[in-house]
């Protein structure tokens, strides 16, 4: 299945808590967006910030900008000389100089750059985490519809995503001739085929935004807030709606009203596609996008033939398995692993793109014996990454059937943003088993055999503990019994962890 043949459509489902975004391919959800209005993201916005603090020894700063912790910025984030690698972690992707290679001028020491207390412009390129603070970069990127205005950088370059060398060339003449003195320009995917009208009108927007960052920075005192980026739905409408999308359906009024005002400023053309929800239940209920998104946390995903895929995600990676399940094919083994595959390929890509994976992915195909096979398996595969919107690289598939696939992100993933660490299970999705948390009842009691006791004991435990000592595990109470000579009662208390139990003497 090509990009040419997808039919693709967009329900934005808005109220007063949140605002979700689900992104259909031939009626399949691929793409999800949430914003809890109380959390929303700072990823691009604009910060007048004070230094507090430059390490030499890591050539990096920590900058307040007001927020519960500082701010952390990289020397290659600061240096003019240099197009930080951190911009690429933005949600386009910038290409290489129109120029040639980047200055090869040596980096300078960030204490050369920054000193305590010195105020800065910076942006948010990577929302802070629990444990660390935002990533920023003062090298400020503005993105438009079509263009994104580089303030900073002198720099003219085309998203890699437009592959054809002929439109490339033709769109760095374009840029190259419109860019400002001093400013540089990167031409968005969705400018491809687009003329100097369209262009320069998105041109003269973001030249007008970047006066008011300026005003308003020569105004404010550090740290302060001065350009908040685009709310999710103008965002992703921004980003992602374009004439490959058929229809934007938007619940509430509001946000209908926001959008098509949005659209008519940056692409007149879209507004007829943007249509009410007028059916009195929720749009997502209608087409089955909150139950996508229940089965997008669970680990299990089964495919249509039987077989299905399992996803782990850890601290320092994502694990994607495969596995043939119920499905036993109707040839040979070998026909049935191809198949498998071929159809694990498809569902693969779209639960990372559905749950927005990042960092390092390895996927553990069902062993391929013979090559044809495994490189029919890795062309698909490359072709469905070809439709993910964030940058992704692959490498060549194992005789072992293992790929691994490198994939940037900017914002939380699904699970981290829908979920929170298990307070039972303290986060390592397991707990002891029954029979354990017995035994280590039965240590805890043997322990004390030589203290005084009165004539019973009261052993308070969880329902399914007590269920297990007056049934398989009868035989630990009466041990216990015998071993101290009194009774031992049991008291089911809900309330406790499974895990906790308490002894009593009576």
């Amino acid at each position: 299945m090509t990009n040419e043949t997808l039919q693709a459509k967009m329900l934005v489902e808005s109220d007063p808590h949140q605002t979700a975004i689900a992104v259909l391919e031939n009626d399949r959800l691929t793409e999800i967006y949430v914003e809890r209005h109380r959390h929303r993201s700072i990823v691009g916005n604009l910060y007048k910030g004070r230094v507090t603090r430059v390490l030499p020894g890591m050539q990096a700063a920590f900058v307040d900008i007001g927020l519960e912790r500082d701010a952390f910025l990289y020397v290659s984030d600061v240096a003019d000389e240099v197009l930080s690698a951190g911009r690429e972690e933005m949600a386009f992707d910038l290409d290489e100089p129109a120029n040639g290679s980047l200055s090869s001028a040596p980096m300078p020491s960030i204490d050369e750059l920054l000193k305590q207390g010195q105020e800065l412009l910076v942006q948010v390129i990577k929302a802070p985490l629990p444990s660390k603070g935002a990533r920023i970069t003062s090298q400020v990127t503005l993105p438009g519809r079509y263009l994104v205005l580089l303030p900073t950088v002198r720099h003219v370059g085309v998203s890699r995503r437009i592959e054809d060398d002929a439109e490339r060339a033709r769109l760095l003449e374009l840029v190259s001739e419109i860019a400002p003195a001093g400013f540089g320009l990167i031409v968005r995917t969705v400018g491809e085929g687009k003329g100097r009208a369209e262009f320069e009108a998105d041109l003269a927007y973001l030249t007008r935004l970047w006066q008011q960052v300026r005003e308003r920075t020569g105004r404010a005192g550090a740290p302060t807030l001065v350009h908040r980026d685009l709310d999710l739905a103008l965002r992703v409408v921004r980003d992602v709606f374009s004439p490959d999308v058929s229809v934007l359906v938007v619940e509430g009024e509001e946000a209908y009203t926001r959008i098509v005002d949005f659209l008519d400023q940056v692409q007149p053309s879209l507004v007829p596609r943007v249509k009410l929800h007028g059916s009195d239940g929720a749009l997502f209920d209608r087409f089955g996008i909150n139950e996508e998104m229940e089965a997008a946390l669970k680990s299990k995903v089964w495919l249509k033939s039987g077989g299905y895929i399992v996803i782990n995600q850890t601290e320092a990676l994502v694990a994607i398995d495969v596995n043939t399940g119920r499905y036993t094919g109707e040839r040979n083994l070998e026909d049935t692993v191809l198949k498998t595959n071929l159809e694990a390929v498809a569902e693969v890509v779209r639960q990372v793109r559905l749950r927005d994976l990042g960092g390092i992915i390895v996927v553990d195909f069902i062993d391929m014996t013979q090559e044809e096979h495994r490189q029919q398996v890795f062309r698909a595969l490359e072709a469905e990454l070809h439709k993910d919107r964030a940058r992704t690289k692959v490498l060549s598939i194992s005789e072992f059937g293992l790929v691994e696939i490198t994939r940037k992100r900017s914002r939380a993933n699904l699970e981290r943003l829908l979920t929170q660490a298990c307070p039972y299970c303290g986060g390592t999705g397991r707990i002891k088993s029954v029979s354990t948390i017995c035994l280590s009842i039965r240590r805890e009691v043997l322990r004390s055999r030589d203290e005084p006791h009165a004539r019973e004991i009261l052993l308070r435990v969880h329902p399914e503990v007590a269920r297990a000592l007056q049934q398989e595990e009868r035989p630990i109470l009466e041990e216990l019994e015998r071993a101290l000579g009194v009774a031992v009662l049991l008291h089911s208390d809900s309330e406790l962890h499974q895990e906790r139990f308490h002894i009593e003497e009576v």
